[in-house]
């Protein structure tokens, strides 16, 4: 039995060196929109590359995360945890010092691998290492100063573009990660898990990340409408049914499609397709329009963006609380429709527009509407299936919210016709700004209404989330498996 105490000096490494690795992802998921115009102008890119150097770390990381906490659970966490840290600052390293736009998309999908690592290996690292009695504060603090780092991220992330310059926000990893693997390698104890068993499900990543790819691929490039762009499509169509196929037959599957037996389950991520494809499309074109529109810094940009982060750091263990008294039907119905008016909202703002009567308003909006429905919809995927599923269901379901903002930033553009070149011209961008809000308000209605058609009342002995101080944006936090918690 894990005995470490968090008041230890070795229980202090382990939090520092655990939410270290985390908020180096959550970092570079946050703070990478706010360079986008400052990349596609030194590296003379179209939107096509923007896409691409966002989608191609989303790719990466929606596609392995399952499989990175199975390797660890099997090879060694702190072992994986250690190689997806040097991973990530290897592959930062790259994209800081990329000469052209397809080094620098290469390396993005280099990086969601070490991201796909770490991850999970950190929350897995709490819950191996720390005593039972401290492991609830522990996952907690974690799950705190991982919000933390979140919020912070575009206001550095800004600083850095308008100060030494946009490969600054991924070079900032290279020391983080120097200090966090040797603290790691001395402080945390090793630990695997003795029930794993049978071989690793490669060929379900592998295939599960090909359609994610080839899809990606389909969308970013629909425009053209070669024959290529068509037989990816269809590739990734075929990649996604052997996927499925192959998750079938496995005794060992990544992802065991007997979780989905669960209604309550399947209705949940249908919610969170639509919430987070929504989220990842606001956040991509917000961070333009701020600066392309609008005419902000990108310190500015990402200053102003931070209302929605605060918020969810503040207010999401409330929210949690009370979606436990009243049940998760009326905060995954009422979230996603406070959402729609924020983005909404947003049409408001454009050239000339004021920061406190059009921005902030609409980001308050936004931020309630996240808090609202953020914490009950984990909560339910932890209450809609067996306690000892509960990490697994909790993997499934931020996979799924990443693989809808990757769908939505590749797909989006497409849909509202916007031009390779629009996000160069401020008119041009401020259009397409309004129809892409449009449609992702639309989207959030539609999450709204599965929500209330299919979300029911959670079992009374359901426990609440551990993670209930958070800032995550673009997915869930992950939680993970509290079945040790009834063994220990």
């Amino acid at each position: 039995m894990p005995d470490v105490r968090l008041a230890s000096p070795q229980g202090k490494w382990i939090m520092l060196t655990t939410v270290l690795g985390s908020s180096m992802v959550l970092l570079d998921s946050t703070v990478v929109n706010v360079a986008l115009p400052r990349i596609g102008r030194d590296l003379d890119a179209d939107l096509a590359v923007l896409q691409w150097t966002v989608n191609a770390y989303t790719l990466t990381l929606a596609g392995l995360i399952l499989l990175g906490g199975s390797l660890g659970d099997r090879l060694g966490r702190r072992k994986v945890f250690v190689v997806g840290v040097v991973w990530f600052a290897a592959a930062s390293l790259l994209c800081g010092i990329a000469p052209s736009s397809g080094v620098l998309v290469a390396a993005r999908a280099l990086q969601g691998v070490g991201g796909a690592l770490l991850t999970p290996g950190s929350l897995a690292l709490i819950q191996a290492s720390f005593h039972p009695d401290d492991r609830g504060r522990a996952v907690g603090l974690w799950s705190g100063f991982g919000g933390i780092g979140a919020a912070v991220g575009p206001f550095v992330g800004g600083w850095l573009v308008d100060g030494p310059g946009w490969r600054w926000v991924f070079l900032l990893n290279v020391p983080l990660a120097l200090l966090c693997a040797p603290i790691a390698v001395r402080h945390v104890p090793e630990s695997a898990d003795s029930r794993a068993h049978g071989r690793f499900d490669v060929l379900g990543a592998f295939l599960g990340a090909l359609a994610l790819a080839l899809v990606t691929y389909a969308l970013i490039e629909a425009r053209s409408g070669t024959v290529l762009v068509v037989s990816a499509a269809v590739a990734g169509l075929a990649a996604a049914v052997a996927f499925v196929y192959v998750e079938k037959r496995r005794p060992d599957p990544m992802m065991p499609l007997d979780i989905f037996d669960s209604r309550q389950f399947t209705a949940v991520n249908l919610v969170t397709l639509c919430v987070y494809a929504a989220f990842a499309g606001f956040f991509f074109f917000a961070a333009l329009q701020l600066q392309v529109a609008v005419g902000y810094s990108a310190l500015a940009a990402g200053t102003a963006l931070l209302p929605t982060t605060a918020l969810m750091l503040l207010l999401s263990a409330r929210s949690g609380e009370l979606g436990a008294r009243i049940g998760p039907r009326i905060p995954l119905t009422a979230g996603p429709l406070l959402s729609a008016a924020g983005m909404l909202l947003m049409l408001r703002v454009g050239p000339g527009s004021s920061y406190v009567a059009d921005v902030l308003p609409a980001l308050l909006v936004l931020g309630l509407g996240m808090v609202t429905l953020v914490a009950p919809l984990t909560a339910t995927v932890l209450g809609s299936v067996d306690t000892a599923r509960a990490g697994l269901a909790s993997g499934i379901n931020n996979a799924a919210a990443r693989a809808a903002g990757l769908i939505s930033v590749a797909a989006l553009p497409l849909v509202i016709g916007m031009g390779e070149q629009s996000y160069r011209s401020a008119t041009a961008f401020d259009q397409a700004f309004g129809r892409a809000m449009v449609v992702c308000a639309g989207v959030l209605v539609v999450g709204a209404g599965v929500a209330f058609a299919t979300v029911r009342r959670l079992p009374p002995d359901c426990r609440s989330p551990e993670c209930r101080t958070h800032g995550s944006i673009l997915a869930p936090p992950l939680e993970g498996e509290r079945a040790r918690r009834r063994l220990a």
